[in-house]
């Protein structure tokens, strides 16, 4: 990347300025339909005086709504009164994918949370990064980016941090989570981590937490009520806003290596054969794949490589080679 290289987006937005604004990041967009057109991302700062920022996101996927819906609610109801520092409020982080309602933007196929630390001169998706990477994420002390399993995945609902090299960091990260207070809790293993928002995040140091909410490309009144009771009780935490945070009972888990992850070798009709939320035993058949080219094979059995409980598991029916089928994770103290 080069630093040197300006990023064409401009905020209509002061993000310095006291009190609430409501604008956008207009990303310069030439195309068929519009030549001299933009991409228009939605953002609100809310600020009073000197104290910590958070920047909040959702949509980093365009199929994942609980953030939308959330932090959407966040910025028409938050007053600058509230306020002790800023919010910055993305609720369509990638608004491109959003639009379309898919994971991947439809401009590009760029997965923007694939896709840090960007590139200024790139494509769209990387404009956009690069943007997040290099002029909001340095205004930010705490970072919350706002997942779920979109239209392929379905989660137990938790609030997550990573395993951080800076102990110091990780335990900010720890403690941030758990003031975000879902029902579940994940010190959670990435697969595929060097290009995500995450490590962009803390990369800079920040205090970053994630979530996963549910799936299966909606929302529901739960999972929505977990998204804005967390996104208060983290801004509280923060030193942001006054009050206290709404503790309830959260059930820690962790991913410690690869064998919580189970991928299929085949497609097929997916037969789950527990459920979300469910224990499991190590060697225990999670799931089965059907044959849909003929009748009377018998279907490939897939088995739990460690027991814990099933925190993930893929939604859509048929699944494909090389899908995810179901995540195990682990319960601890």
């Amino acid at each position: 990347m080069n630093d040197l290289t300006d990023n064409p987006i401009s905020a209509s937005v002061d993000f310095e300025r006291d009190g609430v604004q409501h604008g956008f990041l207009k990303l310069p967009y030439s195309r068929d339909d519009s030549a001299w057109g933009a991409v228009m991302i939605p953002v609100t700062v809310i600020k009073r005086g000197a104290g910590p920022t958070a920047l909040l996101t959702g949509g980093n996927h365009g199929d994942e709504y609980e953030g939308p819906v959330a932090l959407s609610k966040l910025a028409q109801q938050l007053s600058a009164d509230e306020v002790s520092g800023r919010v910055i409020v993305v609720p369509f982080m990638n608004t491109p994918a959003f639009h379309a309602g898919r994971r991947t933007s439809p401009i590009d196929k760029g997965n923007l949370n694939r896709s840090f630390p960007g590139k200024p001169d790139g494509t769209v998706t990387e404009k956009i990064a690069d943007y997040f990477c290099r002029t909001l994420v340095p205004l930010a002390d705490i970072v919350l980016d706002i997942h779920s399993g979109g239209r392929t995945l379905d989660f137990l609902p938790f609030a997550a941090c990573h395993v951080l090299p800076d102990k110091h960091q990780q335990e900010q990260c720890e403690a941030a989570m758990r003031a975000f207070n879902a029902p579940y809790s994940m010190r959670m293993l990435e697969l595929d981590a060097g290009a995500m928002y995450d490590t962009a995040a803390e990369r800079q140091g920040k205090v970053f937490v994630t979530t996963e909410l549910g799936g299966g490309g909606s929302s529901s009144a739960r999972s929505v009520a977990i998204a804005e009771r967390g996104v208060r009780n983290l801004l509280v935490h923060a030193g942001i806003v006054e009050g206290d945070i709404a503790w309830r009972p959260t059930v820690m888990l962790d991913m410690p290596d690869g064998d919580c992850f189970l991928a299929s070798e085949h497609d097929g009709l997916l037969e789950m054969c527990r459920d979300l939320g469910e224990e499991i035993r190590k060697g225990e058949v999670i799931a089965r794949v059907h044959d849909i080219k003929r009748t009377g094979a018998a279907p490939v059995e897939y088995r739990a490589r460690r027991g814990g409980l099933l925190a993930a598991r893929h939604f859509p029916g048929l699944v494909q080679c090389g899908d995810t089928l179901a995540v195990v994770a682990e319960t601890v103290g």
